[in-house]
């Protein structure tokens, strides 16, 4: 019990360090390569801070977990939304751009609704869940999303400098590439001693995937977004958790199904529900209370919504 609680503070403390040099390291990119903070936040810190769920979700599909690998990826994206931006918005109100407004945050919700008719209407069997037919679709939509990245770097690219840059680019990737590995084994880190804490605890698979694991793995993007609401870097904090959520859905599912069908539980819904309204809500919050911005009351009832959405999850498991 002892070991696993140690294990547990090694893991965070080398999530937080590994935030800490992946927020410099891919700013100071962003600035080299004349790319948009939010470029980098969408695509490499994005994909970065997915990388535990990414692990989970490979060893649960070959396993044969299949509540732990919806519980993980729904749990981790309600975890982003909810509890990650509402905190990082109660420390510093979130600007956003227009294309956020516009095309980021539609698109994540078009991951989620996509992910409920394929985990709800069987297109080749009786079995609910995703085949790797499904899985095959979700990975199309993931790549027209990195075309649509491909588009904005090639805008980025003939946009002057406006900073200075002060680091090699030896220093840079080797800032970037510490805090890639630092982000994924503290999480793994984590998420193995949390479940075997959880375990001792008698927890069911699902709700450890819903809650222990699905915190475990959406660490790094708390780290990432809390340090970058820290030092101003709103399109970074932003960035990271809507690209996560998109990476997660698209990529992570879509590499799960393929690798093994997995069958899908409709209690489910209800959690996908939950973050389809956050969803929607974090598009609406962009036009109240001042335009593009996430102001700290709408990130305090973000935040509050999670505690609730907690305690009901929590309170529905111990019935």
């Amino acid at each position: 019990m002892f070991l696993h609680s140690a294990l547990l503070i090694a893991g965070l403390i080398l999530l937080v360090k590994g935030a800490d040099w992946l927020v410099s390291g891919a700013t100071e990119l962003a600035r080299k390569q004349r790319v948009s903070d939010l470029t980098i936040g969408l695509t490499i810190v994005a994909f970065g801070t997915s990388a535990p769920e990414l692990i989970v979700n490979v060893y649960s599909a070959i396993l044969d977990h299949h509540d732990m690998v919806f519980g993980n990826i729904l749990g981790s994206n309600i975890f982003n939304l909810f509890m990650i931006l509402g905190l990082a918005g109660l420390i510093s109100p979130l600007a956003v751009q227009s294309t956020t407004v516009w095309k980021e945050i539609p698109f994540s919700l078009l991951a989620v609704l996509i992910l409920m008719v394929l985990t709800n209407v069987a297109f080749l069997s009786n079995d609910p869940g995703l085949s790797r037919l499904d899985g095959l679709i979700l990975l199309g939509f993931f790549v027209g999303f990195m075309l649509y990245i491909y588009k904005q770097l090639q805008k980025d690219s003939v946009k002057e400098a406006t900073t200075e840059t002060s680091l090699s680019n030896t220093k840079t990737w080797l800032l970037i590439l510490a805090g890639l590995t630092g982000l994924t084994v503290g999480g793994q880190i984590l998420v193995s001693n949390a479940v075997a804490l959880a375990r001792i605890m008698n927890m069911s698979e699902k709700l450890i995937g819903l809650t222990i694991v699905a915190a475990g793995t959406s660490l790094p993007e708390l780290a990432t977004s809390v340090v970058a609401a820290l030092k101003k870097n709103n399109d970074i904090a932003v960035g990271n958790i809507i690209g996560s959520n998109i990476f997660n859905i698209f990529l992570i599912l879509g590499v799960s199904s393929i690798l093994r069908p997995i069958a899908y539980d409709h209690l489910f819904n209800r959690d996908m529900l939950v973050l389809i309204l956050g969803t929607v809500f974090l598009f609406i919050a962009m036009f109240t209370g001042e335009k593009w911005k996430l102001d700290r009351w709408e990130a305090g009832i973000l935040f509050a919504a999670f505690l609730g959405y907690m305690v009901i999850l929590i309170q529905g498991a111990a019935v």
